[in-house]
């Protein structure tokens, strides 16, 4: 059909007026005009996953970790006073094991042969130990203090060492220990009974080899001969048995094993088998809290230096020994005594004159 005269000429592929404009390909989606972009928002970003999960992990350890830091029991154990020896180098750490039956109702006291705080003539510390932890390359050094040896306690003349505790607590004890040695006491751990036996029942036990079958003949207490898992009440008697066939030198035996066992228990917490356990790592981190207390100045980061420090008692990382005494164990020997703290105090390694052999 012709177009009229005079009237505007439309180009072919002009659509008619009044007709919606359709794509030139209707078959087209928006999508597939950039096909780049498209494979782009699908692609996944796994370090972006990773970093979101390991930020959640730090979170809750810093949590975790602020969570025990105001948990633990605290006491002012370290004072300054006239006299106290001057810091010196290396770190030095007292850990006490009091004999407190605080917390503990008359089942628990069957279970794990304590007796009462009255039978057993009020409260002492059944274990103190010294740990040296150097400033330098030398091995830390880990010295036990023989309960029943007679030192000078200021303010009450000459006693038992474990008489400091029960006549002026963890301050007293604290003060016993520095003045006897000359160290500079920088930290204060302590446990009783009832939560160390929990700490133990919490990772599951702690493996130990028995030489031969060990009975008290006090508490009655009795741990088979050969390797075995030492659960809270075994593991009590364990460190504190005198007593028996299998301990005849009576403490020199005993804190020799309160140290075979304190490095034992330290290497079972820091594993992976307790740390990835979540049936081991949480009821570990409801009870320490509770079983522990510390100096007011201390904090969950030097607790975990201590741990550190100690995780070689049972591989020969960290030199353990007894202060030298008599034969009786009444007495300190005064010149193997001082070699040892002069040792420590220099962080210098222990001459061998001032090992006690075990």
């Amino acid at each position: 059909m012709m177009p009229k005269p005079g009237a505007p000429q439309r180009s072919r592929r002009e659509p008619p007026r009044g007709t919606r404009q359709m794509p030139q390909r209707p078959d087209e989606r928006p999508t597939d005009r950039h096909p780049a972009r498209t494979k782009k928002k699908k692609r996944r970003r796994p370090g972006r996953i990773l970093l979101s999960i390991f930020l959640v992990i730090l979170l809750l350890l810093g949590g975790i970790l602020v969570y025990l830091d105001f948990s633990i029991n605290r006491v002012k154990a370290l004072d300054d006073y006239p006299g106290r020896p001057a810091e010196a180098e290396g770190t030095n750490w007292l850990i006490v094991g009091s004999d407190s039956r605080k917390g503990l109702d008359a089942e628990d006291s069957k279970r794990l042969s304590t007796g009462d705080e009255a039978a057993a003539g009020g409260q002492r510390t059944d274990t103190m130990m010294l740990l040296h932890i150097p400033d330098n390359d030398t091995k830390p050094t880990l010295v036990s203090l023989l309960r029943d040896s007679n030192v000078e306690i200021p303010g009450h003349g000459t006693s038992k060492i474990n008489a400091a505790y029960s006549l002026g607590g963890a301050p007293l004890l604290a003060q016993t220990v520095e003045q006897n040695t000359g160290l500079h006491i920088d930290h204060y751990a302590e446990i009783g009974f009832g939560g160390f036996a929990n700490v133990v029942d919490a990772i599951g036990g702690v493996e130990m080899c028995i030489d031969e079958k060990m009975q008290d003949e006090k508490t009655g207490v009795t741990i088979p001969a050969g390797c075995q898992e030492l659960e809270g009440p075994q593991a009590l008697g364990f460190v504190r048995m005198r007593y028996s066939s299998a301990t005849p030198r009576s403490d020199f035996d005993r804190v020799q094993n309160q140290r075979k066992f304190v490095g034992a228990m330290v290497s079972e917490m820091a594993s992976p088998a307790t740390f990835l356990n979540p049936f081991r790592l949480f009821p570990l981190l409801a009870d320490a809290p509770e079983a522990l207390t510390i100096d007011e100045g201390d904090h969950i980061h030097h607790l975990i230096g201590l741990a550190w420090a100690m995780r070689g008692i049972s591989n020969g990382g960290v030199t353990s020994t007894t202060v030298p005494t008599d034969s009786s164990g009444a007495y300190w020997d005064e010149g193997a005594a001082s070699q040892l703290f002069e040792a420590l105090r220099t962080d210098q390694p222990v001459p061998q004159g001032a090992l006690v052999t075990e």
